[in-house]
């Protein structure tokens, strides 16, 4: 009776990798070390700031300080990528950040202590800040999606306007009565780490999970490469625009609430100068301001790069005007290395060998 014999590696019974197979597992590779490219800057960093600054690597700084401050750019950076890999951005979520808590406040607090009078009760405050994020972003949305305005404009235009709601609620006052609803997130800290790290992280996680694995995330990324071409496709482009908008504003709101309760807080300013920082950490994290590349994984490695660069400035007592310098020189440094294409010439060799050993199999 015969045996039969397992197939050797290489024989004619092994069937030879296809050159499509081995150029889409090298591609794989290649966007894998795009998302983790700031991995070693970021090693770099740290043992900078461990060196020179003695207390930056101390637990209490990295959890109460790196990540629970970096915990609101976070938010806004994940949000921001997403609209931003889509072939859109939104100024205005610097706004909402300051004015969706604000009349939150501001409707829920006594007259007496600068409020509106009409005494709504605490539960109120999330729906409030929410639903405003959601109404400023159908808006933004409405114009660029439905009437085709320039979203630069119509976005920069609602950023002014609704600063000047903010300054007219507030009359450049700051209000210190935070509703319980909100005030609890700033004083809660499972495990001993503060909660609004614990929701930067399942931010991050969810966000990267759905723009990788579900269909929605691929259409929107379908969307920033070729609109007209994914609408051929059949993506409700649309609709994709305005709930885009829609989920920025939202988010944007729940960031303003995250800032308000780790400040204890709401001032007239909130959120000033913020969407600079947010476009700093999703450009240096690989986000294309083109639309339709960039990871959120890199995204977040942005904000934990910037974070780390901002606490040691901080702690090192350099004013902040240079380190306002210092965030746009990181940006005009990411966007040349994007436009010299550094990280294609590190692929370079390896995409040449797959080709090779693709065509020598063959």
């Amino acid at each position: 009776m015969s045996t039969a014999t397992p197939p050797i590696s290489g024989s004619a019974t092994t069937p030879a990798p296809s050159a499509g197979h081995t150029r889409r597992r090298w591609t794989a590779f290649g966007g894998s070390l795009r998302e983790l490219a700031l991995i070693p800057v970021i090693i770099v960093v740290a043992i900078a700031g461990t060196v020179f600054v003695p207390y930056f690597a101390s637990v209490d700084n990295v959890i109460n300080n790196i990540l629970s401050t970096s915990a609101v750019l976070g938010v806004m950076v994940i949000a921001q990528s997403i609209i931003l890999i889509s072939g859109y951005f939104d100024l205005s979520m610097q706004s909402v950040v300051g004015l969706a808590p604000m009349l939150a406040v501001w409707l829920i607090a006594p007259a007496a202590d600068g409020g509106s009078g009409a005494n709504l009760p605490s539960w109120a405050a999330p729906l409030i800040v929410l639903g405003l994020g959601a109404a400023v972003g159908l808006v933004n949305g409405f114009l660029v999606g439905k009437l085709r305005l320039n979203a630069f404009i119509v976005t920069l235009a609602m950023l002014i306007l609704l600063q000047g709601f903010t300054l007219g609620i507030s009359k450049g006052q700051t209000f210190s009565n935070l509703p319980e609803s909100m005030a609890f997130i700033g004083t809660t800290s499972p495990l001993g780490i503060p909660l609004d790290v614990w929701i930067l992280v399942i931010v991050v996680i969810v966000a990267a999970v759905f723009m990788r694995y579900v269909p929605t995330g691929r259409r929107i990324y379908a969307m920033g490469g070729n609109e007209k071409a994914a609408k051929a496709a059949g993506v409700r482009t649309l609709r994709m625009t305005v709930g885009l908008f829609v989920f920025g504003g939202v988010m944007a709101g729940f960031a303003g609430v995250l800032l308000s309760t780790r400040i204890a807080s709401v001032t007239a300013n909130q959120g000033e100068n913020l969407i600079f920082t947010v476009f700093a950490a999703a450009v240096i994290g690989g986000i294309s301001l083109d639309g339709g590349k960039g990871s959120i994984i890199g995204a977040a490695t942005g904000v934990l790069l910037l974070g780390m660069i901002n606490n040691i400035l901080v702690l090192s007592n350099v004013p902040s005007f240079w380190i306002d310098a210092t965030y746009g020189a990181i940006i005009l440094g990411a966007l040349l290395i994007g436009s010299a294409e550094v990280r294609n010439t590190v692929l370079a060799p390896f995409q040449k060998k797959s080709r090779s050993q693709a065509m020598t199999s063959s």
